[in-house]
Order: C-alpha cells, then sequence, then structure tokens
C-alpha cells in the first residue's frame, strides 16, 4: 500500500504544518517520510524476532509497537495523543477519554484474543475488529495507520499465515477503509471484516 500522508485538523492549528516538531529538526516531508519509515522496519524486524506463540497483544504491546518505531524521532512515541484529531469532518475520540477508552479497549478486546485460532475466519475476524477499533479510537498523535498495520500483520503471522496485503487497498477502495473504520463508532465491523478478507 502507498504511503499516504494526509493532513488531519487540530483545533488551534492553522493547519500549516505538515511535518511535525521531531528530535531530529527535520522540516522535509520526504526525509521525514524516510526516518519514519525506517523507524517501521526496524520495529517490524524486532517484533518478528520476539514473537511467540504467547505472545499477548494487550494495549502495552500498541504502545511499544509506537516507542520502538518513532523513539527516535518523536518526544511522544509511545504516548497517548494529548489533542483532539479530526479528519475529512470525522471526530476521534476526545484527547480527554483516551486514557479510559484504550482501557476499555484492552479489558473487552484486547485481553480476550486467544493464543491459537483453529478458524481462519474467526482469526480473520478479529484481526478485522482490532484493526477498525484501534483506528477509530486514533490513540497516537502521528503513525495510527502504520501502527495498526503492523499489529495486524503480527496477529496474522503468530498463526502461520503470511504478511496481509494492505498494498492491495486502491485509493478508491482507501474510501471503503475509511468507512469501514468509522463503522466501529457503531460496533459494525462487517465492512472491515470484508476488507482483511480481500487482503489476507
Amino acid at each position: 500500500m502507498p504511503y499516504l500522508h494526509s493532513k488531519y485538523e487540530i483545533p488551534g492549528d492553522d493547519g500549516q504544518h505538515e511535518v511535525l516538531p521531531n528530535l531530529l529538526g527535520i522540516s522535509s516531508l520526504d526525509e521525514i517520510h524516510k526516518v519514519e519509515f525506517e523507524g517501521f522496519l526496524k520495529a517490524q524486524h524486532i517484533l518478528l524476532e520476539s514473537l511467540t506463540s504467547n505472545t499477548r497483544f494487550d494495549f502495552n504491546y500498541i504502545l511499544n509497537i509506537h516507542q520502538i518505531s518513532l523513539n527516535h524521532v518523536y518526544d511522544f512515541a509511545g504516548q497517548l495523543r494529548t489533542v483532539n484529531m479530526t479528519k475529512g469532518g470525522f471526530l476521534f475520540p476526545t484527547a480527554k477519554f483516551l486514557p479510559q477508552i484504550t482501557q476499555t479497549f484492552d479489558n473487552d478486546i484486547l485481553k480476550h484474543l486467544p493464543d491459537y485460532y483453529s478458524n481462519k475466519t474467526k482469526l480473520i475476524e478479529d484481526i478485522a475488529r482490532v484493526h477498525a477499533e484501534l483506528l477509530f479510537i486514533h490513540p497516537f498523535r502521528e503513525a495510527n495507520g502504520r501502527v495498526a498495520r503492523i499489529l495486524a500483520n503480527m496477529m496474522a503471522i503468530k498463526q502461520g499465515y503470511d504478511f496481509l496485503g494492505f498494498y492491495k487497498i486502491t485509493l478508491r477502495q482507501f474510501k471503503e477503509y475509511i468507512i469501514a473504520v468509522q463503522s466501529a463508532a457503531d460496533h459494525n465491523y462487517t465492512p472491515m471484516i470484508r476488507i482483511i478478507e480481500a487482503i489476507f
């Protein structure tokens, strides 16, 4: 899947800052994309090396993906966002409620994921539900999509499957992907299940 960078609307921000303040002093969009990409490659390698049949995909695991991917770039790596964010008129959950929301996500969904799936259909359903909920919650200031894709891949690889084909999602289909994320607000995961089935 191509790198899709789009601005978020942040209340109080004039919307002109595509490159976030960073530890490297980078102001070039191309350069920040490059160092972020390298960070996620490194994180994926580390996570694959440490993946076992006992790996638990709780919210601390999600925070760790963000931390090891971006700790060389941003001081907020591995931390919940503290700003409210919208995208295309869609309002993500308010920042002040994120600790409670992520705890509920952890307790109600993540901690109930089984270590082993005998049924591929059930695995796809769980990947879709986790993926949609995580993107709907949007816990981080940056890189929510990349964290969610790494997590989905780790869930599949743990069960002996290959990386998911997120690259197969075209720009036209990306609109359906956004709708699938927004549907998680109503706990409707059917649209995301269809997408995960198509790229599994």
